[in-house]
């Protein structure tokens, strides 16, 4: 999907931003996402919120932020449009504006203490939400639901034989299923409050300590075993090269920088099972994220793309799937260093 053009002047008029300067943020690829500076010289971020998002996902958001800053934790929060409420329907789009945090995001960490910081924050997210009884206006299930991926690539590989690019796509598909059909099962684990996509993109880190000081993009929070949270957040972490090269291999020293954070902050968060698992669920999300790529180069439904560097979104979610898959036999080639680094750092070798 994409929908990168400018907001409307009725949206801008209905949201008071008329006379303000907006720059689009090139990152991300669900929301669209502009930098929106005013002319009294205060900053906020207005996002068009990607269909897949109900509208109503705005109060769990509001009610997230809200937790986490009696808690003592830096979060972005929503800021009432003039007409008091929390985002705008305009032309079958929800708009929202949201507080704007001053720092530096990244797409790859460069050094591993970096990793360290980004656990550190992440774990303390984890136990500011651990007490938060929330009833979800709009609950996410199954979002880390492996099978249901795989089954939708089996689908896309079905229904979509007609695409132009699907000589390119079949054998990456089945390649992606191959790996899948090998994957350790994991144990059954209590859900827990999570980010829901704790890529290295959605923090926030100060521009002159390098601390991390804040996780962005609060649409996905949900429960869910929290072994796939730290999955989905190590693979992102600890991939070097990023997530669209074709170099793509988990760093060991990020690894454990991003377990010493970790451990470090989560004060016994996390039960023996789940740290025994995480490698497991490492290379599970790696590939449950190739499947999605490599479907939605087929359904072109879903991920946004860049039309500057892609002639389609089906070639850009190629690439996207071809990463994951490199990115998971570096995972294989290096699995005992992985266990080893994993449990040796909470004692459990």
């Amino acid at each position: 999907m994409s929908i990168h053009t400018p907001p409307s002047q009725t949206v801008l008029e209905k949201l008071d931003l008329t006379r303000a300067k907006l720059t689009r943020f090139e990152s991300g690829i669900i929301n669209d996402s502009w930098r929106v500076e005013k002319s009294n010289q205060e900053i906020f971020v207005l996002q068009r919120v990607n269909p897949i998002f109900p509208a109503t996902i705005n109060n769990d958001i509001d009610a997230v932020t809200q937790h986490l800053q009696k808690k003592g934790i830096l979060t972005p929060h929503l800021v009432r449009t003039p007409e008091g409420k929390l985002w705008l329907e305009e032309n079958n789009h929800i708009w929202r504006i949201l507080t704007y945090m001053p720092g530096i995001t990244r797409d790859v960490l460069e050094k591993p203490y970096q990793a360290e910081e980004a656990s550190a924050l992440l774990a303390r997210f984890h136990l500011a939400l651990s007490d938060l009884k929330l009833k979800f206006s709009s609950p996410r299930i199954g979002i880390h639901d492996t099978q249901k991926h795989l089954n939708a690539l089996n689908q896309a590989l079905e229904q979509h034989k007609t695409h132009p690019h699907y000589s390119d796509v079949e054998p990456l598909g089945k390649k992606i299923l191959e790996i899948a059909s090998g994957l350790p099962k994991l144990p059954l684990c209590a859900n827990r409050l999570v980010h829901g996509d704790p890529k290295i993109s959605n923090f926030i880190f100060d521009e002159i300590t390098n601390k991390a000081i804040c996780l962005i993009d609060l649409d996905t929070v949900s429960t869910m075993p929290i072994i796939l949270e730290l999955g989905d957040a190590i693979r992102s972490w600890c991939n070097t090269k990023g997530e669209e090269s074709s170099n793509a291999f988990l760093s060991i020293p990020f690894l454990k920088s991003s377990m010493i954070g970790y451990s470090r902050e989560a004060k016994g968060l996390l039960e023996e099972q789940e740290w025994r698992a995480l490698p497991d669920a490492i290379l599970t999300i790696t590939i449950e994220l190739a499947a999605r790529f490599a479907a939605d180069a087929l359904t072109e439904s879903y991920f946004s793309w860049d039309p500057n560097r892609y002639a389609s979104a089906s070639e850009h979610n190629q690439v996207r799937a071809q990463s994951q898959v490199r990115l998971a036999k570096s995972i294989q080639a290096q699995w005992h260093s992985i266990q080893n680094v994993v449990l040796s750092n909470v004692n459990l070798v």
